[in-house]
This record gives C-alpha cells, structure tokens and sequence, in this order.
C-alpha cells in the first residue's frame, strides 16, 4: 500500500485552487446557449425579465478571476442559479469554471444590490385608490371586509445556528407588501411586530384597513386574531373566514421557497449576506408575480391555523373585532 502512495504525486494536488482557469469569456453564454424553457428551469425566470427588468436593478463590474473578466450577465445569473438550485457554491461555481471564492463575492455583491431596490418592489399601497383595489380583491375571493394584509413571520437557520426571523406582509395576489430581516429567532411574533414599520403603519392609517395575524399575535383594532372559544354562529363563522383568509401568507412563503430552495435549508452564508438574500428573494418573487414567472401550482391544502397565543390585556382589539363580527358575521 505505501509503495501505491509513494507512486503519487501529491505536489500536483498541492495548489489546485491556484490552478489555471478558462478563459471565462470563452464560454457559452447562457442566454444564447440555452432555450426559452431550459433557461427558465435553470435560473427561474424568462430571458426577457432577466435581462430588461432584473439586469437593471444591478451596477455590475468586472470581477476578476486571475485577471481575466467574467461578463456581468454571468455574474448576475450566478446568483439566482445559486437561488434556484440550492447547490453550495462551489457547486455552482464548478458549473461556469469559477472558484468557490468568486462566486460567494459575486452572490454577496448581487445580493446587496438587489436588496437595496427592495423599497422599490416590496411596498403598501401608496394610496386609499390602490388600497381599495387590495380590499376588493380580498373580499372578492375571501368575502371578508375591508382587509389589507395577512401577516406572519418565518424562521431560516444559519450556519452559526442562530435562526434569523423574517416578518412578512403580503396581499390577496401573494405579492410582498412588506417585509424585515432582522430579529433573532428566539423573538415572539408579537413583541416583533409591536416594534415594527408595520405595526405603526396600520395604527395610523387613515386608509381603514385590517391586517390578519394567528393566535401569536394580541389582537388589536387594526391586526384581526382569531377567536380562542368561539361560541356563537356568527364567532365561528368568523373564525373559518379569518383562518381560510389568513392562509394565502402561508401559501405565499410555499411558492417563494419552491421558487428559491435556497431559503429551504441552512444558509450557509455570512450573517451579512444572509440578510441580502432573503429580502433579495422576496423582491424576486414580486417580479415573479407582476410577469407571470410562476409555473402553475395549486394551493396548498388549507390548515385549521393557530388559535391560541397571546393574551392581549387591552380591551381595544377584542372590542373592535367583536363590532365586526356583529357588523359583518350575524
């Protein structure tokens, strides 16, 4: 057996990563390389939304790989494929000849980049018109009135085992209205939101609208919970509508991770990254949503939803919903 080794020469293994590359422009270029549905089974969206709606949302440079450039259209691909596929990076690497070390500086910057036009893509309604519209597509589809959004947060855990929680808003179309990255996961929902953009939003508006949230939250004038005993006709039939309307944010954090695997599993990244790729993500699934770049899905069957949590001490919220169930439920 040493005699085997002693045939081996590991010295040509010693500086592997120090190997010389390809030419990086010498290879194909995906968007000509690939068809229509190849391309989009590969990076999850259509070559005209890539290149006329996502490219622009980027200032890429050159990066260099020994001193040789890799095209911006590769860097900014290289980052949904990372999205999409679920592979580590070398992987993905391995996939266009570049090192492990490039791509995770390619992911970090493109995920900066996108996450700064996050505002732009992932916003409330900018006025009572538009809100109206949100309002009525929810009646409309869950007969429930005078709703602007379901609530819920999420967890994703990182490679130093710290879960980082995601709080999200989104609409009756399963578009983002609002979404942060930034609490532990140790947070209770409540206390999370309590401090939240969200939480003063919908406390001051003068558009009267209603969130939706589950058993963890405290139930306020603004942010409907469902009922812990319900007792009378009306109070369950609120209850089934709120569970079956609230839903729809449950349905909507399925498709954004069928969509991006990534948020599947642990994020294996930089703390710092991490909370670029997440808001990245939501920004993308937007775009899905405005140019149709969903492939068909069904929803997911419906669950019976969280009634228990939180206790809410201030009569305020119970009183409102309670007026609303008489309103709109006997």
């Amino acid at each position: 057996m040493n005699d085997i080794f002693e045939l081996i020469d590991f010295a040509q293994f010693a500086d592997e990563d120090n190997a010389p590359k390809r030419y990086i422009r010498d290879q194909e270029n995906p968007v000509e390389l690939f068809s229509d549905l190849q391309f989009y089974k590969r990076y999850r969206f259509s070559k005209e939304v890539v290149m006329d709606i996502i490219m622009p949302l980027t200032t890429i440079h050159h990066n260099n790989n020994r001193g040789l450039p890799i095209p911006p259209i590769l860097q900014l691909l290289t980052t949904p494929r990372f999205y999409a596929s679920s592979n580590f990076q070398i992987v993905n690497g391995d996939l266009r000849g570049i090192n492990q070390g490039t791509v995770s500086r390619i992911i970090k910057n493109i995920s900066e980049m996108l996450a700064s036009n996050v505002k732009n893509h992932v916003h409330f309604p900018r006025n009572a018109d538009e809100w109206n519209i949100i309002k009525e597509k929810f009646y409309q589809t869950y007969k429930m009135p005078g709703i602007g959004g379901c609530i819920d947060f999420i967890s994703y855990q990182t490679a130093d085992l710290n879960p980082i929680t995601e709080k999200a808003v989104c609409g009756p179309s399963m578009a983002f209205l609002d979404i942060v990255v930034r609490w532990p996961g140790s947070y209770h929902d409540s206390f999370i939101f309590s401090g939240s953009h969200a939480n003063k939003y919908f406390s001051e508006s003068i558009d009267h609208v209603l969130l939706l949230g589950d058993g963890g939250y405290a139930c306020k004038p603004y942010l409907f919970t469902p009922l812990r005993t319900p007792v009378t006709p009306s109070e369950r039939k609120y209850n089934k509508c709120q569970i079956r309307t609230r839903n729809i944010i449950e349905r909507t954090f399925g498709i954004w991770k069928r969509k991006f695997p990534c948020l599947r599993r642990c994020l294996a990244n930089a703390p710092g990254t991490t909370v670029n790729i997440i808001p990245s993500c939501a920004l993308l699934h937007n775009i899905s949503q405005k140019y149709n770049q969903y492939t068909t899905y069904s929803d997911e069957e419906e669950e019976d939803g969280e009634v228990a949590g939180e206790i809410d001490h201030s009569i305020l919220g119970p009183a409102a919903r309670q007026a609303y169930i008489i309103r709109h439920f006997s």
